[in-house]
């Protein structure tokens, strides 16, 4: 009988144990010592992918807000970062990161208005007129709203990362607006994009960012767009000679969490997180500076001719149906916009 009683209280012990330990593969809670009522807060370890790679600015921005949640929380949370698409690319991690089978990621503004359309105006051409009037913007209410309408699609939004201003490129000489009438121009596949391109005069190509390179080679497109960071690391330089700076669109990246995940998480561990999140931009846009001239003085010693846009009225005027047309359903973002201005 005592061997019977014995056996169920052993048991029901390690049912007990059990139950305070079984927590997830990425995730391990701790007892203190023996005799103590208090629990120790859980310890986790979280991945982060990113698509660019170990030393582009977004990475070194994911890796200085990895190094301050564990700095943070005396080693407790660790994020593990996975740059180079090691996790696979950025639509297989966004339904993973929706999941909660990887807890972070970093990702640009524009894919996001798939899962919150109120993104999709960060891509209007002209909208921001520098980078002074984008982060006035992006550190506003309504900025921090975009990121907190994330939510709804299972996803938490950290922050913000710079990327700089997208502008054209082509095989061909590019002077001004003029010169892009008829070219065929690759962009990233929306419906903004191909109005824009439209608007301008030009054809919109739609193709995948790896085979811009041999696109350009081959003549099947006459150019392409995007920040001066991936003009260079893309080696469309070798092929496009002639960049204008018209800087067209500021779209931004955004450091992500899962929900799900995030959900788990106590409030002081949330706070640390978030805080980190923010403490982390200053590095990654300091870091992207130095890319930025960098390239520049890399493109111009290759032999690539630079054209600054002087007057962008022209650019503006010629924009201005298809902005009204994407922006007449978010009219207090365009607002937010303009009070935005310094």
């Amino acid at each position: 009988m005592k061997t019977k009683k014995f056996s169920g209280l052993l048991a029901a012990a390690i049912f007990a144990g059990t139950l305070l330990t079984a927590c997830g593969s990425n995730q391990e809670k701790t007892t203190s010592d023996a005799g103590s009522k208090d629990k120790e807060k859980p310890s986790y370890t979280f991945r982060l992918a990113d698509n660019q790679p170990a030393d582009y600015p977004t990475v070194v921005g994911d890796k200085q807000f990895a190094k301050l949640v564990e700095e943070r929380t005396d080693g407790r949370i660790k994020i593990e970062v996975f740059p180079s698409a090691q996790l696979g690319d950025e639509k297989s991690v966004l339904e993973q990161v929706q999941l909660g089978a990887i807890e972070f990621t970093r990702i640009n503004a524009s894919p996001l208005a798939e899962f919150n359309k109120d993104f999709s105006v960060l891509g209007l051409p002209y909208v921001f007129e520098s980078d002074e009037h984008l982060w006035s913007f992006l550190e506003s209410e309504k900025g921090t709203e975009l990121l907190d309408g994330l939510e709804q699609s299972k996803m938490k939004g950290l922050a913000y990362y710079d990327s700089g201003s997208r502008n054209f490129y082509s095989t061909k000489e590019l002077k001004s607006i003029d010169d892009l009438k008829g070219l065929k121009i690759r962009v990233q596949q929306s419906e903004i994009n191909i109005d824009f391109m439209k608007a301008i005069g030009a054809s919109a190509t739609p193709m995948p960012y790896g085979e811009v390179f041999s696109a350009l080679q081959t003549g099947i497109i006459d150019g392409a767009e995007n920040n001066l960071p991936s003009f260079d690391s893309s080696n469309h330089y070798q092929e496009a000679k002639s960049i204008i700076l018209d800087h067209h669109q500021r779209i931004p990246e955004v450091l992500l969490m899962s929900d799900a995940v995030w959900d788990k998480l106590d409030e002081e561990d949330k706070e640390i997180i978030k805080q980190a999140a923010l403490d982390s931009v200053e590095t990654q846009k300091a870091e992207w500076d130095k890319w930025e001239q960098r390239s520049e003085k890399k493109l111009k010693d290759e032999g690539v001719t630079f054209t600054e846009v002087k007057d962008l009225k022209p650019w503006q005027d010629a924009v201005k149906p298809m902005v009204e047309k994407h922006s007449k359903d978010y009219k207090d973002i365009m607002d937010a916009i303009e009070q935005a201005r310094p």
